[in-house]
């Protein structure tokens, strides 16, 4: 008997099957620190959580953690993390029996050509109009001259960009995270399919096999980055394989290839690099147009920095368009090389898991999955309302009820502009879609969540997202219809106090009318917990929602600030980030995260606040209160009522001083 046998079995989900294959190759294999001996001992624990035997798994871990193979050592250590906590198992959705089979995309992303070459056509062209401009202002006599220099430039430093920011991010890569680059055979050891799915891959591609890299870090997330296909590195963390079964591990490499097949690395960093330009020349520009000498030139540098910052604006949105574009057509790439869109489906769900777990044991947040936000498969941002609908769920609708608000909240639109990643939501019917052209079940009952959708109350969505657009500008619409008014007002009574009085009036009661709506009576806020305010269809980052929370301060929320002052809150459903704010500003927030906040992890807490929602929810604090009796108080709305005040007061103070002289 053979161990690959036993480990087909296993990836084709015989698991009982793989059970007493690879028991019986243990029990006839002679050579105990034989690599395929400790191989089947590691698949075989797999295969015994696969089939509800914990206890054995258990057992045969701790085995593995004593061996004398420090490989076979580490993975044990690491598996065995997934003893805590493991969410409730559910029945998985099937994979198609062959591979390769064309899936329609149904408009989901668009044209990748197209939206990269229309990205990198407009990037250039604005470089190049730069480029022309700072030439043409310098004097140059000759514009055809002029012309080929900028053109020249643009083209040198693109080009050098592109072959040497590879080697640049090996460096930061390795000093940065310690990545380990590894052969493909090592990568086989800890999931034979993806050793498989990388083979096929790159032989139907005609590609090299990508230079694969593992971090030893416990977040799961997975990046490619390069210059051309054939020198692509593939890097994931080893997170990755505690937290994903051998096929889902397999369907997030293929994603990854995806990037590399489609170019997708070599496009991004070119089109990163333009934008880069953009904002180098704005801030040169700048530079010179302040100081002084020909007020010609001075006027030209000025008026390239602004036109500078505008094109680097709009090529920043042109690059997240693009990079989430390429997300899309990634996983599609996946699901046709795999047949295992269900795989990529609870891949997708069970890294935001991995992430929210690996939040909850530290009281920092990852440097790894911060610094590779842009280039990860999982925007860590959107974790934590998959994550702790995963955590708990012991059916898939309760997961499947969190992207409501991801494929019909029209605030998850408005804040996917600013993401490098689509929505998970939007990611999932994708990948629904593709099972269905599979004739497959699929993972997430996405029927079931699109017919709650157009339930949903679409006067109250759209009625309160256009009202809160405009609340978000309230101040500035106060102070200009104030400043309209007072100028009506003084055409007929010349009074210069209403033209200065009347805006800071209208300043004023547009702060306050906007603070009411994000800060509303939290006397009678309801105790509820964090799931269900995640499953809200209707949460707004603005319109604030009055709850009480019972849980575990658990860490700090600020990324990498030893001092931050915002905390994160654990309940029995999820974890959620908890924004404190001092009544004495900046200075204050500084003190209490320096002084207090370390005092406070670890401590049961009751939470009052306002949830909120955007790609991350979150909830502004009101107060915790411990059962040690310690009482904090956060004052979000203080400086509101100071500000909105004070300027209504101040504007009619100078009304009626100006008026009376």
């Amino acid at each position: 008997m053979s161990l690959q046998s036993a480990l087909d079995a296993l990836n084709q989900k015989r698991y009982q099957e793989a059970v007493e294959l690879l028991e019986q190759f243990c029990r006839d294999c002679a050579e105990h620190n034989s690599s395929d001996y400790l191989s089947a001992q590691m698949w075989l624990m797999k295969a015994y959580q696969a089939t509800g035997e914990t206890e054995k798994a258990k057992a045969l871990c701790q085995k593995l953690m004593i061996s004398e193979n420090p490989q076979a050592r580490s993975w044990a250590e690491q598996a065995s993390q997934s003893f805590r906590q493991t969410p409730i198992a559910s029945q998985k959705a099937g994979r198609a029996v062959t591979t390769g089979m064309k899936l329609a995309m149904g408009g989901v992303g668009g044209s990748l050509a197209l939206a990269s070459g229309v990205t990198m056509t407009l990037l250039f062209g604005m470089v190049l109009a730069l480029g022309l401009s700072l030439v043409f202002i310098l004097g140059n006599d000759n514009p055809l001259q002029g012309l080929a220099i900028a053109i020249g430039i643009t083209l040198v430093f693109n080009i050098a960009a592109f072959f040497i920011s590879p080697f640049i991010m090996d460096l930061t890569q390795g000093w940065l995270y310690q990545t380990r680059w590894v052969e493909l055979a090592e990568v086989e050891t800890l999931s034979p399919e993806t050793a498989k799915v990388i083979r096929q891959a790159c032989e139907q591609k005609k590609l090299k096999t990508p230079r694969l890299g593992i971090i030893d870090d416990q977040n799961p997330t997975a990046f490619t980055y390069g210059s051309l296909p054939n020198s692509a590195r593939l890097v994931v963390s080893q997170g990755l394989f505690t937290y994903l079964d051998d096929d889902e591990i397999a369907t997030v490499y293929a994603h990854e290839l995806g990037h590399i097949v489609h170019w997708d690395f070599a496009v991004m960093t070119v089109a990163s690099t333009l934008v880069q330009i953009c904002y180098l020349i704005y801030s040169t520009a700048r530079r010179f147009g302040r100081g002084g000498g020909d007020s010609k030139i001075k006027d030209a540098m000025q008026t390239a920095a602004l036109v500078a910052y505008v094109f680097y604006v709009v090529g920043t949105y042109l690059v997240l368009y693009l990079s989430r574009t390429r997300e899309y057509f990634a996983d599609h790439f996946a699901a046709e090389s795999t047949g295992n869109p269900n795989g990529l489906s609870r891949a997708l769900v069970k890294i935001a898991y991995g992430i929210l777990e690996e939040g909850s044991r530290t009281q920092e947040p990852s440097r790894l999955i911060e610094g590779t936000r842009a280039l990860g498969i999982y925007d860590h941002k959107a974790a934590a309302s998959t994550g702790t609908a995963y955590r708990i769920a012991s059916d898939t609708q309760k997961i499947g009820r969190v992207f409501l608000w991801d494929m019909f909240n029209p605030w998850g639109w408005w804040m996917e502009l600013n993401s490098t990643h689509p929505l998970t939501g939007k990611r999932v019917r994708a990948l629904s879609n593709y099972a269905e052209q599979l004739g497959l079940p699929t993972e997430f009952d996405m029927g079931r969540v699109i017919g709650e959708g157009k339930s949903l109350n679409k006067s109250r969505l759209y009625g309160n997202f256009f009202l809160d657009v405009v609340l978000y500008g309230a101040e500035t619409i106060g102070f200009f219809v104030g400043l309209v008014m007072g100028v009506i007002l003084w055409s007929s009574s010349p009074n210069t106090g209403l033209v200065i009085g009347a805006p800071l009036i209208g300043l004023g009661i547009g702060i306050l009318v906007k603070a009411l709506v994000m800060f509303p009576d939290y006397k009678q806020a309801p105790e509820t917990d964090i799931l269900t305010l995640m499953s809200d269809p209707y949460a707004s980052p603005l319109r604030g929602q009055p709850a009480k929370l019972e849980g575990q301060l658990i860490g700090r929320g600020d990324a990498g600030y030893k001092f931050g002052s915002d905390l994160k809150i654990q309940d029995r459903s999820g974890m959620l980030y908890l924004h404190y704010a001092s009544r004495f500003g900046p200075i204050g927030n500084f003190l209490f995260g320096m002084k207090r906040v370390q005092s406070l992890i670890g401590e049961q807490v009751g939470a009052v606040g306002w949830f909120r929602r955007g790609v991350a929810p979150w909830m502004d604090l009101i107060q915790l209160q411990s059962e040690n009796g310690t009482i904090v108080n956060s004052y979000h709305r203080f400086w509101s009522f100071i500000l909105g005040g004070g300027s209504i007061i101040l504007g009619v103070v100078l009304t009626m001083f100006l008026s009376s002289r």
